[in-house]
């Protein structure tokens, strides 16, 4: 077997402001369509918890392409909805899938230093776009000095590592890298319920709940869901990076053991793996 090149020594997760900014958000924007089919179940579950809050604003942080936003103004038809993202190819696309939807509006923006004196959000929402903060506290204080008075935050964030197949099973084809920091800004960043909690707290929000989701994480469908599967990892997510370097025969097998793999999770003209959230809640303070 040729030997495959492990990436920046444990940045197996990482992915920060600059990634979005470029090369990352470019591909979720291209990749919309799958990437909200792999979420969609836990999509359904936080729509429904942000809901039940009867929202008057709410603001989408790290918005993408808009799934969530648009979900909610469509389930609140007399809500403002407004999501923001630092990827302009996210947003771009975004417009383009609101332009039914005239509650809901989209704009180029960084949470940690978004404000509007016209706009205070009474719920603030995302679904995994609060993990890459490089100041989790100053973002989050942002964001509540942004707010409405008593304004709830809800939002979804991928709890342990090891209960997110989609993540492990690919990482096991890997060589093995040094641990990565686990507080670095990356998916896996809010996995631990007290250091999102001493965040939170810090930051002015209080009454921070965790509720557990579980859901399949479709990677492939269609007439061959093994090849979709295998060419989604090799667009979004931790393998993408990988494959990109891999040339010749490091690349070969690399590919016919992510198809193996993808093979192994067939079911029912799916492929599927094992995915695990928190949906997280809290309250402003003041």
């Amino acid at each position: 077997m040729s030997r495959i090149p492990s990436v920046c020594g444990g940045g197996f997760d990482m992915t920060d402001m600059r990634d979005w900014l470029g090369h990352v958000g470019a591909n979720w924007a291209l990749e919309w369509a799958r990437t909200d089919r792999s979420f969609a179940d836990l999509t359904t579950q936080l729509v429904a918890r942000i809901v039940e809050r009867s929202p008057r604003k709410l603001m989408d942080i790290g918005c993408g392409a808009g799934e969530l936003a648009l979900a909610v103004s469509e389930k609140c038809p007399h809500a403002s909805v407004v999501g923001i993202d630092l990827s302009p190819d996210l947003v771009a696309q975004a417009r383009l899938r609101a332009n039914t939807q005239p509650n809901c509006s989209f704009s180029v923006a960084d949470a940690s230093c978004w404000g509007d004196s016209a706009f205070a959000p009474d719920v603030l929402m995302s679904r995994h776009g609060v993990m890459f903060f490089e100041d989790p506290v100053a973002a989050f204080t942002n964001i509540a000095q942004a707010s409405a008075p008593q304004a709830q935050l809800v939002f979804s964030c991928f709890r342990d590592r090891r209960l997110n197949a989609w993540a492990t099973e690919i990482a096991s084809l890997l060589p093995e890298a040094s641990p990565p920091d686990k507080n670095a800004p990356g998916p896996f960043a809010f996995a631990d319920p007290e250091r999102v909690t001493a965040l939170l707290t810090a930051a002015g929000w209080t009454d921070v709940q965790f509720a557990p989701v579980d859901w399949d994480y479709v990677a492939g469908a269609g007439p061959d869901p093994v090849a979709d599967a295998v060419d989604f990892f090799t667009r979004i997510g931790p393998a993408a990076p990988v494959i990109a370097a891999l040339a010749g025969a490091a690349r070969t097998d690399f590919l016919g053991q992510l198809r193996l793999l993808a093979q192994s999770h067939l079911m029912d003209s799916v492929v599927a793996f094992n995915a695990a959230a928190w949906i997280v809640s809290a309250q402003l303070r003041r």
